[in-house]
């Protein structure tokens, strides 16, 4: 196996503080992911002996309009700050900012138009040109529109790949989360021998589908996946962004099986 493990601390060990379940994540052997850090106690954090590989890299804001663009880079670097006192190299970012039940706080109707795109091309160069200043790498996540963030523009893995590609700044890639890309798009193993050709990875996120729980749930073949990652030869990071279906140490048992090739 080329790649690293990472899990997210928001979605399993659910009746411990956070602080408690990255520790209990490092101790089985993974790296620690976070969503929003200022719902979080960072000292805390930086005491779990936890190696944190990702986090939500702003607070508000959007890639489109003026004001939301001011807005994810003005808390960007408030999120920087942040990363670098846990030691975390990448922070994920999205089409445009999420409320706290994943819906956009602007939703879209329709396809991204022209002017979007430019903007957001503008607001991801300014967002890079952070990232490399700083030390640490942005990801643009892809994300479903059916089920889980209706109305979130360049949601699917090809409008976000597009974004990534068009930007090509090293401060930023892509997170391909192959959860929502099943939902979306499929061809997932396609999807990420493209985006790996490219050099755009910075990170992959599974769950399975439906249920967005834990690898072996559902309908993807998540074995295939990791034996392609090992054939391109990946060596990036592969988080289980995903609910336990019974209790959190099986779900992550599950997820390490399912990505350790035989």
């Amino acid at each position: 196996m080329t790649y690293t493990l990472a899990v997210c601390a928001e979605m399993v060990f659910r009746d411990l503080p956070v602080e408690e379940r990255a520790r209990r994540i490092h101790d089985a052997g993974f790296q620690v992911e976070i969503w929003d850090w200022t719902r979080h106690d960072l000292t805390a954090l930086e005491r779990s002996g936890a190696t944190f590989s990702s986090m939500t890299g702003y607070i508000r804001g959007s890639l489109t309009d003026e004001d939301g663009a001011a807005e994810l880079l003005r808390t960007a670097e408030e999120s920087v700050k942040a990363a670098q006192r846990i030691g975390c190299p990448r922070l994920n970012l999205h089409g445009t900012g999420l409320d706290g039940e994943g819906l956009p706080v602007v939703p879209v109707t329709g396809e991204p138009t022209g002017p979007m795109w430019i903007a957001a091309h503008r607001t991801l160069t300014r967002v890079a040109g952070l990232g490399e200043s700083a030390g640490v790498t942005f990801t643009l996540e892809n994300l479903n529109t059916a089920v889980d963030h209706p109305g979130v523009p360049f949601a699917k893995a090809a409008d976000t790949l597009a974004l990534v590609a068009a930007v090509d700044r090293p401060g930023l890639r892509m997170n391909l989360d192959l959860y929502h890309a099943q939902i979306g798009e499929g061809n997932l193993i396609e999807l990420v021998r493209r985006a790996h050709g490219l050099g755009l990875i910075g990170e992959i996120q599974v769950a399975d589908v439906p249920g967005r729980c834990e690898p072996g749930t559902g309908e993807i073949n998540y074995p295939a996946v990791a034996r392609a990652l090992t054939d391109l030869g990946y060596d990036g990071t592969v988080a289980m962004e995903a609910w336990a279906s019974q209790d959190s140490e099986s779900a992550l048992e599950r997820f390490r099986t399912a990505f350790t090739p035989a």
